[in-house]
């Protein structure tokens, strides 16, 4: 349930007039009177005799206490309820009963028997609109100081008394909701979401793994959004305000919007201290870290240095204890899903502007982001800009799996950390992320995997058994769930790929089960491919085996101890 403030305003008949008319979409049905100060207010809605003017006269009969200087001009208080669309539909009496505590929460009608006048106006089965007049009947004025900080505590415990949907406690961080005049605006004009909306992804965007502030403005610009910047004498950007070309007021000027407006985090000041940079050398965060291979393509390079970052933030996340380096590991994961967004293939790219869009409010708390111990993940959000889109196939397609794989780890562990710290709606958003990202990563590995797990197939039965033993032998308590799975295939050939590279399968299925537990996963066999695969620099993309591959080498062969390494080319025989 949530309780919405709205601006005070100086007209109750104005509002009277828009609470009970019929809207701008025809959606307002029997509009009505559920309760008010007395019980006894005229109801223009129901009875014929009845006008708005009555009730407007009677809730600003206190003014009338007062001189005519001593009035507030802004004299009327206004508060929407809203139930959650999975609740059920509430009956007139108990959106009385949620009026009256509504009210009392806030200070508007205390129960002390000089409280001001207000009703309560139901005009559609999910939400009521409480109108109140802010001067009381003994003529002081209301204590409704942080009035919508008490009505959300009060939504709370409503919540819980009628067995309604829970809305987790916000922190005030949030970033300013759509009102329904832009909601309106948005479905006249035919637009997907409200310029707000719009504009606040596409600035996000624009952040992710941005490095200056020309840069970040430069991309506004590109993105075709218009710009306007307030400059200091010195020459410095002082900040920034946006625009969608077609959002125009009546004068046929464009509506803009500063960027703290947007979002707490999106003022300029902030998003410059994303650009501090890291006196450590990039990668040192993972020991793995392999260079780039020249055989891959951007998109799929970039997409593999993002798993490698991504996967060191896991770790920060799980072990580390300084909480301003993990807020900024979160804050930066969310650049990365604002990069991956806007460059993943068509059949993925729905779900990961869904998991950005969620993971937006887990990026943002009350707790100071170091971004100096972030700029890892950073510089993989500018990589997998620079780099352009990937067309989903192929090495980047397999690349997007890995990658995504790594980024379920990292909304799970986000999640985990916001919950332990109570940050509720930022925990919620990560867990909302991760079920995002599990749905993209299950249409970018489709093809890679199945591809994988045809191969491991076609190895010869013994050193499938050989492969088998060594699962037995590095995770004995998970070895019969993974046999068992589909992506044991996969698994299979991601070792017999290792083996041939000069690794030790055993020790690295050790190491890569030790990294961070693997009970919870959905199928721990594809994770430990995609892990095998990172920390083994293997291609992430395993074409068909060519007529000499590790299936048509003899068993003797195939055990025998490597000596080439993963850059090593391969000795001529004797």
């Amino acid at each position: 349930m949530i309780p919405s403030i709205h601006r005070q305003g100086n007209s109750t008949l104005g509002l009277l007039h828009y609470l009970y008319g019929k809207g701008t979409h025809e959606e307002r049905v029997d509009p009505h009177l559920v309760a008010s100060f007395d019980h006894m207010a005229p109801d223009p809605g129901r009875d014929p005799a009845a006008t708005k003017k009555d009730l407007a006269h009677l809730l600003d009969q206190p003014l009338h206490l007062l001189d005519a200087d001593q009035r507030p001009e802004q004299h009327v208080w206004h508060c929407s309820v809203r139930a959650a669309p999975d609740d059920p539909i509430l009956t007139d009496e108990q959106w009385a009963d949620i009026a009256r505590r509504i009210v009392a929460a806030t200070g508007i009608d205390p129960g002390d028997g000089a409280g001001c006048r207000w009703a309560a106006v139901r005009h559609a089965d999910d939400h009521i609109h409480i109108i109140a007049t802010l001067v009381r009947e003994d003529g002081r004025r209301p204590d409704h100081h942080r009035s919508g900080k008490r009505a959300q505590a009060e939504a709370r415990l409503i919540e819980a008394d009628y067995d309604l949907h829970r809305v987790a406690p916000g922190d005030g961080t949030a970033a300013k909701r759509t009102t329904s005049a832009e909601r309106h605006k948005a479905d006249r004009l035919g637009w997907d979401r409200a310029a707000r909306e719009e504009l606040r992804e596409t600035v996000r965007r624009a952040v992710a793994g941005a490095t200056s502030t020309d840069e970040f403005l430069e991309r506004l610009k590109d993105a075709g959004l218009l710009v306007r910047t307030r400059v200091l004498p010195s020459g410095d950007v002082k900040g920034y305000n946006v625009a969608l070309p077609g959002d125009r007021n009546r004068d046929k000027e464009p509506i803009y919007y500063a960027g703290s407006t947007l979002a707490p985090d999106l003022s300029l000041p902030r998003i410059q201290a994303r650009f501090t940079t890291d006196s450590t050398p990039p990668g040192t965060a993972d020991s793995e870290r392999p260079e780039r291979s020249t055989a891959s393509s951007a998109p799929a390079a970039a997409r593999r240095t993002t798993a490698h970052a991504a996967w060191a933030a896991v770790l920060v996340l799980d072990h580390n204890s300084d909480d301003g380096a993990s807020a900024a590991q979160i804050a930066a994961t969310g650049e990365v899903l604002d990069a991956l967004a806007k460059t993943s293939a068509l059949h993925t790219r729905n779900e990961l502007r869904q998991a950005a869009w969620e993971f937006e409010r887990a990026s943002r708390s009350h707790t100071r982001a170091e971004f100096r111990h972030a700029q890892d993940l950073r510089r993989s959000a500018r990589d997998l800009v620079n780099s352009g889109p990937a067309f989903g196939r192929g090495e980047d397609g397999a690349g997007t799996a890995m990658v995504l794989d790594t980024l379920v780890f990292l909304a799970i562990a986000a999640a985990h950390w916001h919950a332990q710290r109570q940050h509720a709606q930022q925990a919620e958003a990560a867990r909302r992320a991760a079920a995002h990202l599990r749905a993209a990563y299950e249409q970018a590995a489709a093809e890679p995997l199945t591809v994988l797990r045809e191969r491991g197939r076609r190895i010869v039965p013994s050193l499938r058994h050989h492969h088998a033993t060594t699962v037995r032998a590095a995770l004995p308590d998970l070895a019969e769930s993974i046999l068992a799975e589909p992506g044991w295939d996969a698994l299979a050939a991601t070792l017999a790929d290792a083996t041939q590279a000069g690794h030790k399968p055993q020790a690295l299925l050790a190491e890569a089960a030790s990294r961070r537990e693997l009970g919870t996963a959905d199928s721990i066999s594809d994770v430990l491919v995609w892990r095998l695969r990172r920390m083994a620099g293997l291609p992430a993309y395993a074409l068909a085996p060519e007529p000499t591959p590790v299936n048509r080498l003899t068993d003797r062969q195939a055990m025998a101890p490597r000596l080439a390494t993963p850059s090593a080319s391969r000795a001529p025989r004797r």
